[in-house]
């Protein structure tokens, strides 16, 4: 079976990526315009979801992966169980205590409970693919949850998300009631629990969308958006893509930071306040003064790209297949940036998720051709840089 990596850079399909091709039939450019952030987007048949994730994938992360918490919770009825409730040590070579046991959630789902496998993009190839390859479209931080909900159940009651998510129905139907934000555009420290009497409010008016998903659909919701679902007649498997959207927030955060860290430097605002500090108008209108210089002053991109960078991790890099690629080197051999990387050059420094490496002004140009998505060979590279760049974990070879 094809990745979905290799699915979107296959003939023909250079310039579509996943946010139109698997999730929405829209550009990128037109759901950055008309949707993104703004309302619920519903796309019927959207794709056929079969080649990342299905019930056989489902028993297999369950009994054979020998997951532990928190890679997995289990709810019922709104309400989220204990760990201690479905698992127990896994045996001789295996006590870890907090292995999932296959026997109570078989015996916790046959009464009604919710599956809810965490991390998906961590334990799952294929959903690792496109969580990989959404998140760099997007430009913001993507992961994956699958709910696995018996016939006639729910999970949760009413809520919102800090986050928005496209939901990728997989098996089974759900319907699905939205209603609108009763906290528009949520921060990560603003959850739903916050403001249950309001949302259990709003959840008895008239919903903004009823719908049942079933397999191949998506529904797009922007953070804030009120939600709650349940199973149909059969076993129901959604996915859950979650994106960690980075706000105008956050960039205020990070640019009050660098001009923290520029006052350091100010003789002035380094100074002790006057003793007894009663009368504070003189000082605050002062530091309000500096502060604010500063912050015009203040260049908040570096700490927001490295930020960025914190949120995510580079493609899976295998140490045995680095070191044969490493020991099999010749000049024919073809080399490429490892995937989600994040690079940025610093002027000579070229800086990634898996740390930063200088360089002479004349790799610069070598290396700029990897980074602009151009495979190379070691010989136009030369020896010795690829082999750094591949011992720096930094490249790999072009056909994986």
């Amino acid at each position: 079976m094809r990745s979905v990596r290799a699915e979107l850079q296959g003939a023909g399909t250079e310039k579509v990526g996943a946010l139109e091709s698997r999730l929405t039939r829209l550009s990128r450019e037109a759901f950055a315009g008309d949707i993104w952030g703004r309302t619920p987007l519903l796309t019927r048949d959207a794709s056929d979801f079969r080649d990342l994730f299905s019930a056989g994938a489902v028993d297999e992360l369950v009994s054979r992966r020998g997951l532990r918490t928190p890679f997995l919770r289990v709810a019922k009825e709104g309400v989220t169980l204990p760990e201690s409730s479905f698992t127990s040590p896994a045996g001789v070579g295996a006590t870890i205590a907090d292995q999932l046991d296959d026997t109570a959630l078989w015996r916790a789902f046959s009464e009604g409970a919710t599956l809810v496998l965490q991390a998906l993009h961590r334990t799952w190839e294929p959903i690792a693919d496109l969580v990989s390859t959404l998140s760099d479209e997007l430009g913001h931080p993507v992961q994956a949850n699958a709910y696995v909900t018996p016939p006639q159940n729910r999970g949760f009651d009413a809520h919102y998300d800090v986050h928005d998510v496209f939901i990728l129905q997989v098996e089974g139907s759900k319907r699905w009631i939205i209603h609108e934000p009763v906290v528009p555009d949520p921060l990560r420290d603003q959850p739903w629990t916050d403001h249950r009497t309001a949302i259990a409010d709003a959840a008895g008016s008239k919903a903004h969308l009823d719908t049942v998903l079933s397999p191949g659909d998506v529904l797009y919701l922007p953070r804030g958006w009120l939600h709650s679902a349940q199973a149909r007649g059969d076993v129901s498997i959604h996915v859950t893509l979650g994106v960690h959207v980075w706000t105008r927030y956050a960039l205020a955060e990070q640019l009050t930071r660098a001009a923290l860290a520029s006052l350091q430097d100010d003789s002035t605002a380094r100074r002790s306040l006057p003793l007894g500090a009663e009368h504070l108008d003189a000082e605050l209108d002062l530091i309000r003064t500096r502060l604010l210089a500063a912050v015009a002053e203040a260049d908040a991109k570096p700490l927001f790209h490295r930020a960025r960078r914190n949120q995510g991790r580079p493609a899976p890099l295998g140490p045995l297949a680095q070191l044969t690629a490493l020991q099999s080197l010749h000049p024919a051999s073809p080399m490429r940036l490892r995937d989600a990387l994040e690079p940025r050059w610093d002027g000579t420094r070229l800086i990634t998720r898996v740390g930063w490496l200088d360089f002479a002004e004349t790799d610069v140009l070598a290396l700029s051709r990897l980074l602009d998505g151009h495979n190379c060979t070691v010989s136009e590279l030369g020896i010795a840089l690829a082999e750094r760049l591949l011992r720096a974990g930094v490249l790999v070879p072009a056909d994986r």
